[in-house]
């Protein structure tokens, strides 16, 4: 019988602006993958490139520093969290924060604990913000508000400076709390400061991180790192909550690819930049207002009425406030100036329409 079989076809997408997770896998992590892909090696993470980057993560957080791979952002968040509490804690965040909006209850049903959320005006949480829920210890009738969690980049695309993380980490560790970032776009952050990862983890008081990958060229996965000396027994807490890789080794592979060298910098820096020509480039329409500072990957800006589903016609993106008719366009590693070029010709566009 004569074989009719084909190449599957290639499905041709539009570029998008909606998520930096809608960017395929960078080339050089695919090579890590496949390099990884060498005969048997120890499941679970008892393998030489889960080893190797432990090196990794100690030369960018200090020797103190472990790290464990883990499948997604979410699931590193509620890992995370479960290891700064107890069952009666509670997690003070901005309601911006993904932990929030995004993850479907996933710190609450999966991680036992309760979000007391703040509203901030650029997704930043400060001191004075964080004591509006940082209050009630010893009452017996409140969850008890024993960590915080902030967002680098935020999900606004704000930027925390070293100094303004160690002043949150100063002031809650003085209240007995401790202190989570979600690091989703941690890269971002770097490049926008010019400052090392550390800078604004380690050394600023942060106790766990959230080591995003996937937003950065992976093909899926991210690291939780922990900070301290102490083991709060993440090993068990990554099994329960069912993220546990059987071949981990090919999680660590990419993590290795994206933070041994200077990949993730190298990708990052492309997407800020990227993010900086879009918000130039849409400066100078009277119709548009841009909302909130370009300091990483994303530009916010309100559109007006009926403009946005006009250019929704050749690039996807995402209503940010439906009522103000704000819409959030976030670049990627593989953004590039003609697509760049391209949208804002569509814009201006549709906002002359």
């Amino acid at each position: 019988m004569t074989s009719t079989a084909t190449e599957p076809a290639v499905l041709a997408q539009p570029r998008g602006f909606a998520s930096d997770n809608y960017a395929g896998a960078h080339p050089e992590v695919l090579a890590a993958v496949a390099a990884a892909n060498s005969g048997h090696a120890t499941a679970y993470g008892e393998d030489g490139w889960t080893a190797r980057l432990q090196d990794v993560v100690r030369g960018h957080f200090g020797e103190q520093a472990t790290a464990f791979p883990v499948f997604n952002g979410t699931g590193a968040n509620v890992l995370s969290l479960q290891a700064l509490l107890p069952r009666w804690g509670a997690v003070v965040c901005a309601t911006t924060a993904h932990i929030n909006v995004d993850e479907n209850g996933a710190p609450e049903r999966v991680g036992g604990m309760k979000l007391l959320a703040v509203p901030t005006p650029d997704g930043k949480l400060t001191p004075e913000l964080i004591d509006r829920e940082a209050w009630g210890w010893g009452d017996e009738h409140r969850a008890q508000p024993l960590a915080v969690s902030i967002t680098q980049t935020t999900e606004l695309g704000t930027c925390y400076t070293p100094e303004e993380v160690r002043a949150i980490a100063d002031h809650v560790h003085a209240r007995g709390m401790r202190l989570h970032l979600d690091g989703a776009r941690l890269s971002n952050a770097a490049a926008h400061l010019g400052a090392p990862l550390r800078a604004f983890t380690t050394d600023a008081g942060v106790d766990v991180l959230s080591l995003g990958g996937t937003k950065n060229g992976m093909l899926f996965g991210e690291a939780v790192v922990w900070l301290g000396e102490d083991d709060p027994g993440l090993q068990y807490l990554r099994k329960m909550d069912m993220q546990l890789a059987s071949k981990m080794r090919f999680l660590s592979a990419q993590l290795i690819a994206l933070y041994e060298g200077d990949l993730w910098l190298r990708s990052a820096g492309h997407a800020n930049r990227m993010a900086q020509r879009l918000r130039e480039g849409l400066e100078g329409l009277d119709a548009v207002t841009l909302t909130q500072p370009t300091q990483s990957n994303g530009v916010f800006a309100v559109l007006p009425d009926g403009a946005a589903d006009r250019v929704r016609e050749s690039f996807r993106f995402y209503d940010w406030d439906q009522e103000t008719g704000e819409v959030r366009l976030m670049c990627s590693w593989d953004t590039t100036e003609e697509d760049i070029d391209g949208l804002v010709g569509a814009v201006k566009a549709a906002v002359a329409g």
